[in-house]
């Protein structure tokens, strides 16, 4: 199921707006304040926001601008009763892919939605994050609190393999059959243990990376 997230602090227009795209096959999030959307974003990278103008901590296009920065194919919408030109076109140099003026009806909305998708495919299977890691699979590339890391091939291979399978806890002999043995690298269980210790360093020690004892890896949001 795609999850698209809608940044509105207005309960009605959300719910109805959820509702409906509920009804559409998609998963729905909404978050009633910028801080929820970012917090929600670390963790997980939606198909899509829709994003309001203006919001109780701040306004919608910095949270744009952000999300432009961090992830560059994300598509994002504005939903905003902000229909002046001068303000769509801000919303545009803001990073915005379109530009819905409220009110509007809801089957305009799943059809923008519709195209923005085809355009940009499911980027949740592009981007990963947890606790300010972020993954570009597209790209290879890895960032640890806005800052780009380099990581050797099997410290990434290592890194992307625990983030597709967040939340869960991994053994030993699945992540070294799944990381070296699918590339025909037969190698013994020290080398996990060393490739681990320096992705760990690397990534300054997070917290979300967790050792099970006597099991293997867990990569999760909560502490």
């Amino acid at each position: 199921m795609r999850t698209i997230f809608y940044v509105e602090d207005d309960p009605d227009i959300g719910n109805r707006v959820r509702e409906y795209l509920e009804q559409k096959g998609f998963g729905v999030t909404l978050c009633a304040t910028l801080l929820q959307a970012r917090q929600a974003l670390e963790a997980c990278v939606p198909a899509c926001v829709l994003l309001d103008w203006n919001m109780p901590d701040g306004r919608g296009d910095h949270l744009c601008q952000w999300i432009r920065k961090k992830w560059r194919e994300l598509p994002v919408i504005f939903l905003t009763v902000r229909g002046d030109s001068r303000e769509i076109v801000s919303g545009f140099q803001s990073g915005a892919d379109d530009y819905v003026v409220k009110p509007f009806e809801l089957e305009v909305l799943y059809s923008r939605i519709q195209a923005v998708l085809r355009r940009t495919g499911n980027v949740a299977n592009q981007y990963f994050s947890c606790k300010g890691i972020t993954l570009d699979a597209a790209r290879r590339t890895v960032s640890c609190q806005g800052k780009e890391i380099s990581l050797s091939a099997s410290e990434y291979d290592l890194l992307l393999f625990l983030m597709k399978h967040k939340g869960r806890t991994l053994t030993r002999e699945s992540i070294l059959e799944q990381v070296w043995d699918q590339n025909g690298s037969y190698v013994n269980d020290n080398t996990l243990t060393v490739t681990m210790k320096r992705l760990r360093d690397k990534l300054g020690q997070p917290d979300c990376l967790k050792t099970v004892r006597s099991v293997g890896y867990r990569l999760e949001d909560s502490l």
